[in-house]
């Protein structure tokens, strides 16, 4: 079955413990993500217009990104049913986002 839309491999290495050491044993997460954007160039979008530094920007972009399309894979699963419209509303609020420059 081919897939609609976009594959990514994300991938998630832990560095350091919250008292800033580094793992005593490798802690990796890795898992294949299909979704209809190119969340790439979201995350370009996102961090020239969204006022937040380069990393953040990124992860609210993922972030974002990741949850909405399960979201919208999973749209009759009652789970998401108090996210569905606060998610929405901060969607349109960031595609409103004036572009760098403009």
């Amino acid at each position: 079955m081919a897939s609609v839309g976009y594959t990514y491999e994300v991938s998630l290495n832990l560095l350091r413990d919250r008292d800033g050491l580094p793992p005593r044993e490798p802690a990796e997460l890795s898992f294949l993500h299909v979704n209809h954007d190119d969340v790439i160039a979201i995350v370009e979008r996102i961090r020239g217009s969204s006022g937040l530094g380069p990393d953040p920007a990124a992860a609210v972009a993922v972030g974002l990104k990741l949850l909405s399309e399960v979201m919208v894979r999973e749209k009759t699963n009652a789970l998401f049913d108090p996210l569905r419209g606060a998610m929405r509303e901060f969607i349109i609020k960031l595609k409103n986002l004036p572009a760098p420059g403009a």
